[in-house]
């Protein structure tokens, strides 16, 4: 870069531009570990915001928290074979502990599967047990062989769920149902609109009957699989022998699911939303949504403005307490810097909104409000200023989920597409394709091999073509179901 301060362009290097302002917006940083990250108080902040407003959602939802170990008995993950063989790369195994050799290794969870079930085992006995729904918090570990920031790292923060039901339509509708919690909440938390649907066989998770997933498009028309939800039958209650007595007395095996979000939606906040100047946090899930900058030049200019914001300040909280939604208040009183370095390093930050005050300003009873959206500026009355506020802010978050949106559809491709129109726009500027599918896992590998493409979705009816397509993309024979097409990370 020719300036150390400016990012690399998006159109440049978007990976380039992920790294730096990720680094430089001090949302995480390199452990010593290789593939391991530090989460720094400005990227945990908002990933507190995000934990806080899903717990609320799960528990509104009938869930409970609880916390599994960490080390899972290796006897326990190949109990369940499909289960083993799909993270078997990923393992991390701990063999010696307090100096000596265990007799049976540990594995590092990967996923917690295994052991809540063998717990579930323990605790279900009858119909009435049922349906058992549970949530963790917790910390996994695969050993990934390509890292980046937030998106894929060895260890990384995150939220399973667990149920236990006793028919499987019971599973069913809870697989569907917190994958409407996941879109709802990166639509309307996030502003990033996601597509929704069922995961093909090649893709779905290890173990799992299906596989449901909320997929979101990045500024680089890649896909980012941001959430699932796992209708996974009876094969782990099988492998774990979780039984129940069912009102008629027979005993049968429960049926079970599971879902999880990480702290990739983090990096998925910042490209969706990220520009060439910094960081665009919607104003739900920023850590500051306001940061008030005082100007002034003489000493006497300094103390009235000073003065003023305080109290500014003080009022703003004061609102804050009626709605605790809004109006995170941050006064940058920092001496020895000028306003412009200020609005640089909020901008990177990005700080939803910007109140700008000096002298001038307290002349007119007024204050600047700043938008970091799209930049705009207006002045506001001090008398009004905390309803002005809270109200742009609601327009800020309304405004970026719509923006995001029209370039999602934008770069979405319907119609008739042939095979080699499908490889340049992957090879290209790439995006979203929906286009048939004959239901062969070979053509679908064939697709993977030739465009590093897959299948992300079967998408749920709102958002399938109007008229579905006729053919496979792949092979022209009649298509079985209208599938998305994406390169993803």
């Amino acid at each position: 870069m020719a300036d150390d301060k400016k990012l690399t362009p998006r159109a440049e290097d978007f990976s380039a531009w992920y790294n730096e302002l990720v680094l430089k917006a001090e949302l995480a940083d390199y452990a010593p570990v290789r593939g391991c990250m530090v989460i720094r108080p400005a990227g945990y902040g908002i990933w507190e915001r995000m934990q806080r407003q899903l717990d609320d959602m799960f528990k509104s939802t009938g869930h409970v928290n609880a916390y599994f170990p960490l080390f899972i008995p290796e006897s326990f993950l190949k109990k369940e074979a499909q289960h083993v063989e799909g993270f078997a790369p990923e393992v991390a195994v701990v063999t010696h502990g307090g100096g000596k050799k265990l007799e049976e290794p540990l594995i590092v969870r990967p996923t917690s599967e295994t052991i809540i079930y063998a717990m579930f085992a323990k605790w279900i006995q009858s119909y009435r047990d049922l349906p058992l729904l549970m949530n963790q918090w917790a910390n996994v570990v695969r050993w990934e062989m390509r890292t980046r920031l937030f998106l894929r790292t060895l260890e990384f923060l995150w939220q399973e769920g667990h149920t236990a039901h006793a028919t499987h339509d019971e599973a069913e509708e809870e697989a569907r149902k917190m994958l409407g919690v996941y879109r709802d909440f990166m639509e309307t938390y996030m502003a990033m609109p996601v597509v929704t649907g069922v995961k093909s066989d090649a893709e779905k998770f290890a173990g799992a009957l299906r596989t449901f997933s909320c997929e979101a498009m990045m500024q680089d028309n890649r896909a980012l699989q941001a959430g699932t939800s796992h209708n996974l039958g009876q094969n782990f209650a099988k492998a774990f022998d979780v039984t129940f007595q069912s009102e008629t007395g027979t005993i049968e095996h429960v049926w079970n699911t599971s879902w999880g979000v990480s702290t990739r939606l983090v990096g998925g906040l910042v490209m969706t939303h990220g520009d060439d100047i910094g960081l665009r946090t919607p104003p739900l899930l920023a850590p500051i949504e306001i940061v008030i900058v005082p100007i002034w030049k003489s000493e006497e200019d300094r103390g009235r403005v000073f003065e003023a914001a305080a109290k500014l300040k003080a009022e703003l909280v004061e609102w804050e307490r009626r709605d605790p939604h809004r109006l995170r208040v941050h006064l940058d009183d920092r001496e020895g810097m000028s306003p412009g370095a200020k609005y640089y390093e909020w901008e990177l930050r990005g700080v939803p909104l910007r109140i700008e005050l000096g002298p001038r300003d307290l002349d007119k009873n007024q204050a600047v409000l700043a938008r970091r959206d799209d930049r705009a500026k207006k002045p506001v009355s001090l008398d009004t200023i905390g309803k002005e506020a809270a109200e742009l802010l609601v327009e800020i978050q309304d405004a970026m989920l719509s923006v995001a949106r029209e370039r999602r559809e934008k770069n979405s491709h319907r119609g008739r597409i042939t095979y080699d129109e499908f490889r340049s726009i992957m090879e290209g500027p790439g995006g979203f394709v929906y286009a048939g599918w004959c239901g062969s896992g070979a053509c679908e590998a064939k697709v993977k091999e030739d465009t590093k493409a897959t299948i992300r979705v079967l998408p749920d009816e709102e958002f399938c073509s109007s008229e579905p397509p006729a053919t496979c993309l792949a092979c022209g024979a009649a298509s079985q179901s209208e599938a998305l097409w994406a390169r993803a990370y």
